[in-house]
């Protein structure tokens, strides 16, 4: 297995900085989804892989079948003093749509849908606050309430070689990410 980033040369899998943290998300096929956040200042490596289902190191093909249940996650890592978490959440509210239960756009299946994986306490309470706060932001805008689950990251497996950063490797590979216009400011961090 390939360990090493295709566009930066960071380990993906290990010997991260001291002050980094981790985030895990799913918000649809996760080529886009990874695109999105190794774009964004303050992330040091990103990788995709599967995560939430039944069984241990799934293969793509056994994922899409669904009968595993493993969603397709984008793992980050973070500066926390570059980028704070709730950032992370913005990114990842505004650029899918979380309404959409186990798919995205035409993509159909529970490992398209919209989750975000915690790494402690705080990331679980921010993310909770980011739900509510989205769900409202929905809600006035006359759209279907949120259906994004949340919850403690589970073992998280790598996917294939060919999938990491695949859209840095195939520019005009395919990308259903998309946001839904619906915008809310993340709260200020406190010192």
């Amino acid at each position: 297995m390939q360990s090493l980033h295709h566009i930066n040369g960071r380990n993906m899998y290990t010997d991260y900085p001291s002050g980094l943290e981790q985030a895990l998300f799913g918000m649809g096929c996760f080529w886009g989804a990874e695109r999105l956040f190794w774009q964004t200042g303050g992330v040091y490596v990103t990788s995709v892989g599967y995560g939430d289902g039944t069984g241990k190191n799934p293969s793509y093909e056994q994922v899409c079948t669904g009968a595993t249940g493993h969603a397709e996650l984008v793992h980050i890592v973070f500066s926390p003093d570059v980028i704070p978490y709730t950032e992370l959440l913005k990114i990842f509210f505004e650029n899918h749509d979380p309404t959409q239960g186990n798919r995205q756009g035409g993509d159909v299946g529970t490992q398209y849908r919209s989750v975000i994986f915690t790494y402690n306490d705080a990331q679980n309470t921010q993310a909770l606050d980011a739900k509510r706060r989205y769900d409202s932001a929905y809600a006035a805008s006359g759209k279907n309430p949120l259906t994004t689950e949340i919850g403690p990251a589970p073992d998280y497996y790598p996917a294939e070689d060919y999938h990491q950063q695949y859209l840095a490797k195939n520019p005009s590979g395919y990308c259903n990410i998309g946001g839904s216009g619906i915008s809310c400011p993340a709260p200020v961090a406190t010192p």
